[in-house]
């Protein structure tokens, strides 16, 4: 009981600061008269913005050394050669789901995909990699630590996934209506702002499903740093440098950011990888339960044996 009451003490701490903190930001830049940009792009990136993104590492970075949650469920360890499967499967949901969403709004006449791939592809490697490091702050955050205490805690599913998707959606609110530039949010999703928030909970709560899951089949959070990378780097170019166009009015059932249709594609992968964990489990305490039993009758022979000896 005391170690759960610290849990829970600790994460209402942390979940405070991440709710906290880009407003704290927005209060910041409005006392710097600091000008708002894609965080993306450092050459525009504010103080506000900096609070923002760094404040939930620091939180669980001293909620584990200084505050009893130690470091054993962190997973910092890439393990790359034991979850080499899962790192290929993380390269490939983006570009998956994205091919998929692009195909049915083509048949649709949704939209019309006009991709210039010498444009697209310039820089993908330095996007890919500036990504990758922005997104080992959100990751470990998230993951490496938000899930992995509320997974202590020993709770259901579907709140595990509740819980994270809405603190994550939450702590991007000030991201999207102070720190993004309003061009950027309008092009991906030129909908008024309560309709916005309603789809991006819809979306973070999707994603946090496949992202929990991978997460708990790896125990690191590396994989999912680099599938993050991987969807930022591939989403965003789509949209902002106008590579595809969406009929008015499909945004909120085609977008490849938060449309109905690819969150409804990302939830199914997200359960399709808790399947396959929970297989996984079962199939270990099946070989467990094995090995018990075998031990067990190998303890019972050797007493029948030392018993015959006396």
């Amino acid at each position: 009981m005391k170690h759960q009451a610290r849990t829970i003490r600790n994460l209402c701490i942390f979940i405070f600061v991440a709710l906290s903190c880009g407003w704290i930001g927005v209060w910041v830049d409005s006392l710097t008269g600091e000008t708002t940009g894609d965080f993306s792009d450092t050459s525009n990136g504010t103080s506000g913005m900096g609070i923002f993104i760094v404040a939930p590492l620091l939180t669980w970075l001293l909620l584990r050394a200084f505050m009893g949650d130690g470091w054993s469920d962190a997973g910092l360890r890439p393990l790359i050669k034991k979850n080499l499967r899962w790192y290929g499967v993380a390269t490939l949901i983006y570009p998956a789901v994205i091919v998929i969403t692009l195909l049915i709004g083509e048949l649709l006449g949704w939209l019309k995909v006009q991709i210039r791939w010498t444009d697209y592809f310039a820089g993908f490697g330095i996007f890919v990699v500036a990504e990758f490091v922005k997104n080992f702050f959100e990751e470990s955050a998230w993951r490496g630590y938000l899930t992995a205490r509320l997974l202590s805690l020993k709770i259901k599913d579907v709140w595990l996934y509740l819980i994270v998707g809405v603190v994550w959606c939450s702590w991007h609110l000030p991201y999207f209506f102070y720190f993004l530039k309003p061009e950027q949010l309008f092009a991906v999703f030129p909908y008024d702002k309560v309709t916005f928030c309603v789809m991006a909970l819809v979306c973070c709560i999707s994603w946090t499903v496949m992202y929990t899951e991978l997460f708990r089949l790896t125990k690191s959070i590396w994989a999912g740093v680099w599938m993050h990378a991987i969807e930022d780097t591939t989403i965003n170019s789509l949209i902002y440098d106008k590579h595809i166009f969406i009929e008015t009015g499909k945004h909120i059932l085609i977008s490849p950011v938060s449309g109905i249709i690819p969150c409804l594609l990302y939830l199914g992968v997200g359960l399709w990888l808790r399947k396959l964990r929970m297989t996984r489990d079962e199939l270990r305490m099946t070989r467990d339960k094995r090995r018990e039993t075998k031990d067990e009758r190998r303890e019972t022979r050797d007493e029948r044996r030392v018993t015959r000896d006396e």
